[in-house]
């Protein structure tokens, strides 16, 4: 099968002032604060879709604009751009949720899905009146995928009871157009991993080393199968390109200086309040803070994992990815500049074509 390209649409510009600035601070914490600015979200949108891309992800988080909305924006600024949006089991009842997945597939044609998570802070997610534990959040995703898989497939009245929900009579009144692929999710743990193999089509891993990442994706086949199902992995990867592998390795030390210069020297409590250190910091993972060398330490480890070099060294690596059995990958690159968006392009054809040389590890 084919590799799924994905990309991603943000609802407002990373901050910063130059290109410079913001390819940088890309992999600074993301502040809480992002405004919605229509005219950003269109041109990514299109950016994405011209550039050869298959899908991109609209993330959330208890203070960002509201995905649904974000999502809905870019898909009537394309045609082909299929788009997965963000969604927590929590904000709003399965029912509802699933009535608003329907009505944007419709409305864009079939191309929506949603990417359900329970959520990876404590502390963000009580921020939206959510102050269940994590072990509880993922027995409630349980009651609340199968409302929502219900919901979005039942021509029916249909009634559930159980700890967390209760409905009589539900129905929704439009059904998303049949297809392979609706929900994503993503989680870590077992129970994340079986509630995948029982409600998703697609599963979302985090990075992890090459050994690793097979391991992982046989564990998840071996789920699914057990289930009586498949399902298709999908892979973040951070990149830092330029023409050379020497070029590409000056910048990632250049972004790693200026992120570093950019997120400490003031107002360093945008950056300490940011969600990913939040989640951080209750996994036992954050440097004691909050200040710049918890911030330091996040940028630190993001440039680590990144994918670093020229377009065809990281299409070689994604190369063993997709040999391990990763099946959707999103890039996740600065495009910032059309030299940006030139070597994106590049990436991308070498991926279509298979004219990466396949020959280079980790």
């Amino acid at each position: 099968m084919e590799l799924d390209i994905r990309g991603g649409v943000r609802a407002a510009p990373v901050l910063g002032d130059t290109p410079r600035e913001r390819q940088a601070l890309r992999f600074a914490p993301d502040p809480r604060d992002r405004d919605a600015d229509p005219d950003h979200v269109v041109r990514t949108a299109r950016e994405n879709e011209e550039d050869g891309l298959d899908s991109a992800l609209v993330t959330q988080s208890s203070s960002w604009p509201d995905p649904w909305l974000v999502a809905s924006w870019a898909l009537a600024a394309t045609s082909r751009l299929r788009i997965a949006v963000a969604h927590r089991i929590g904000t709003t009842a399965p029912t509802a949720a699933a009535r608003s997945l329907a009505t944007l597939d419709r409305l864009s044609g079939g191309r929506a899905t949603a990417h359900v998570v329970v959520g990876s802070s404590d502390t963000d997610v009580a921020r939206d009146g959510d102050t269940l534990p994590k072990a509880e959040r993922y027995r409630r995703a349980g009651e609340y995928l199968d409302v929502f898989h219900r919901a979005l497939t039942e021509e029916k009245d249909f009634a559930f009871e159980g700890e967390y929900y209760s409905v009589r009579g539900a129905r929704s009144g439009l059904l998303p157009t049949p297809r392979g692929e609706l929900v994503s999710f993503g989680g870590s743990s077992p129970e994340g991993l079986d509630l995948a193999a029982r409600y998703a089509e697609v599963y979302a891993i985090a990075p992890m080393p090459l050994t690793a990442t097979r391991l992982r994706v046989a564990e998840i086949r071996a789920a699914a199968t057990a289930h009586g199902r498949s399902l298709r992995i999908w892979r973040p990867v951070n990149l830092v390109l330029a023409g050379t592998d020497e070029q590409a390795q000056a910048r990632a030390r250049r972004i790693a200086d200026d992120a570093v210069r950019l997120s400490t020297a003031a107002h360093t409590s945008r950056w300490s309040e940011a969600v990913q250190l939040d989640r951080d910091r209750e996994r036992g993972r954050s440097v004691p803070g909050p200040g710049p060398a918890e911030i330091t330490a996040y940028i630190r480890r993001s440039l680590a994992a990144a994918f670093v070099g020229s377009p065809r060294t990281v299409a070689d690596r994604i190369d063993w990815l997709r040999s391990s059995g990763i099946d959707i990958v999103q890039l996740d690159t600065a495009v910032e500049t059309e030299e940006d968006r030139s070597l994106r392009r590049e990436l991308v054809t070498l991926l279509r074509t298979g004219r990466s040389q396949g020959r280079r590890g980790w």
